[in-house]
């Protein structure tokens, strides 16, 4: 049986309206999240996350956009059966522009327009997702 973990993150939209995602191991792109530690909310390893996987630390938040769950991206491709992931999402807008990312698992981060995020993420479910709050976030 697959072990379940919580993570956190954030859809996070520029004073131009792009979204941030980020490359995970060279291999993968989503939208900035991680595990929630002990001792955090997920608001709390949202925000961190964000920080670690893109440098953004001003962030201004908006609202839960809702949570969803998938199996975590194998190391080659395809999906890891042995960890479900449980994932919360949050609204964020910033007025940060440049990208530094400090988590070396998560070397890029890159603004995408709207309207491209969707064929930009690596998997199925996360596709699915933003697709069902695009509408929620572009308000």
């Amino acid at each position: 049986m697959a072990k379940v973990t919580v993570a956190a993150g954030g859809v996070v939209l520029n004073k131009d309206g792009m979204v941030l995602v980020v490359n995970q191991n060279g291999n993968s792109w989503s939208l900035p999240k991680g595990h929630v530690d002990p001792g955090e909310t997920p608001l709390q390893a949202a925000i961190r996350e964000i920080d670690e996987e893109s440098g953004i630390t001003q962030l201004d938040l908006k609202g839960e956009l809702g949570s969803y769950g998938r199996y975590k991206i194998g190391e080659k491709t395809g999906e890891d059966k042995s960890e479900w992931k449980v994932m919360v999402f949050f609204l964020f807008k910033t007025a940060q522009m440049a990208l530094s990312p400090k988590d070396a698992h998560n070397p890029q981060a890159q603004w995408v327009s709207p309207d491209k995020v969707e064929a930009f993420l690596t998997h199925p479910k996360d596709k699915a997702f933003y697709k069902s709050v695009r509408d929620k976030i572009l308000r």
